[in-house]
């Protein structure tokens, strides 16, 4: 584990423990006044307890800064708690600590310890734990079950904390990853969507058109073809036929909220699409939905329509159905082409022939919709968009 590691996991931890810095102190000094008649030199614990202050505020403010969380204010710290215990039998009188009366350090020698796991991880706190654990016993004149005691539960403490600390920086750094995958995801759908509304469809008219020449015409459908499937490749992110990707498990997609900004009336942008073929039916009411999200849901209606146009046959017709009703926005599209074999969608997605799968689904799922497509030969295709906007 890094002397340093950073993130926004370990502030609550570094603030406990300056907490537990303070609370241990004022136990330190209220023990030290209430025992301070049986301390074999009394005026010793003036200094000493001076110290104590002194340094956990020091120790408070230094800790807060992540950069001065290196080793010299580790063993700064570890060697403060060192001279307190050390300087115990002293100030005490090892005869009071076998009888009970607590160290110089008492609680407050568990600080560096709790310092040290959160800095480096069960190790560390374990390492630290041992020397003040030993330090402790050493200032006793026999070895009793209540100083053995005290031992193992520092040791215990330091290794527990620095487990949960090492936990707690290594799932922050996952989730840092996780979000930047999110991210790139999410960026390389939305750049699939614009290529497949312009370039795979160049390519795939150009290899349909000129398929049929000779000469170097056919050599252009030749490579436009080959283009298309190694572009349609690279924008559903589908790897090299040998290699086959470990399993791994599906990740759950968030739920986008809708974006904010100036509406537009979407039976504006719908209307767009009208021409001999293509029929508009909308309410006599607008129907308006921030510009960003009416204009996404306009490109997955025209991505539909133009797969009627490329599918349905050139006589085929389309009718385009707005409704609102209770707070949900739905656009049905409707052909009475041939209609989609079963399996076919998921056939095409495997092929990264993404109009369905990017241009219509990817673009309603981003915004938090849904999309229902209704299908069967012969009795041609409805695709139902859905979308709840929120007033």
């Amino acid at each position: 584990m890094a002397d340093e590691p950073s993130g926004t996991f370990q502030v609550p931890l570094w603030r406990a423990i300056a907490v537990f810095r303070f609370a241990s102190m004022a136990y330190v000094v209220a023990m030290s006044a209430v025992n301070l008649t049986d301390y074999a030199h009394p005026l010793g614990a003036i200094p000493a307890l001076a110290l104590l202050v002194g340094w956990s505020v020091a120790a408070a403010y230094l800790y807060a800064r992540p950069a001065w969380r290196g080793w010299p204010l580790l063993g700064a710290d570890l060697a403060v708690t060192l001279v307190l215990l050390l300087a115990s039998p002293w100030v005490v009188g090892r005869t009071a600590i076998d009888n009970g009366v607590p160290s110089l350090a008492v609680a407050w020698q568990a600080g560096p310890v709790l310092a040290w796991a959160v800095s480096g991880g069960r190790r560390r706190g374990a390492v630290a734990a041992v020397v003040v654990g030993l330090a402790d016993v050493s200032v006793r004149a026999k070895l009793t079950h209540a100083s053995a005691t005290g031992l193992m539960l520092m040791l215990l403490a330091g290794v527990a904390v620095g487990h949960v600390a090492r936990l707690g920086v290594e799932s922050e750094q996952r989730l840092q990853r996780a979000v930047e995958l999110e991210a790139a995801t999410r960026e390389r759908e939305r750049l699939a969507r614009g290529i497949h509304d312009s370039v795979l469809q160049v390519l795939a008219l150009v290899q349909r058109r000129a398929a049929h020449l000779d000469g170097e015409a056919a050599e252009l459908a030749r490579l436009a073809g080959e283009q298309e499937a190694a572009l349609r490749a690279l924008v559903a992110g589908r790897p090299p036929r040998s290699w086959q990707p470990p399993r791994q498990e599906a990740r759950r997609r968030a739920r986008p909220r809708q974006r904010a900004g100036p509406e537009v009336d979407l039976r504006a942008i719908l209307d767009g699409y009208a021409s001999p073929a293509v029929s508009i039916a909308a309410p006599a009411t607008p129907v308006r939905l921030p510009a960003d999200v009416a204009h996404e849901v306009g490109a997955a209606v025209g991505a539909a329509l133009d797969n009627v146009a490329r599918h349905a046959g050139p006589e085929a017709r389309a009718w385009v159905l707005l409704e609102e009703e209770d707070g949900t926005v739905t656009v049905a599209v409707r052909d009475d082409g041939p209609g989609i074999p079963a399996g076919r969608l998921a056939e095409a997605a495997r092929e990264g022939r993404l109009g369905v799968a990017q241009s219509i689904r990817g673009r309603i799922a981003d915004l938090g919709g849904a999309v229902e497509i209704i299908s069967a030969p012969g009795e041609g295709t409805e695709v139902e968009l859905r979308l709840r906007v929120s007033r």
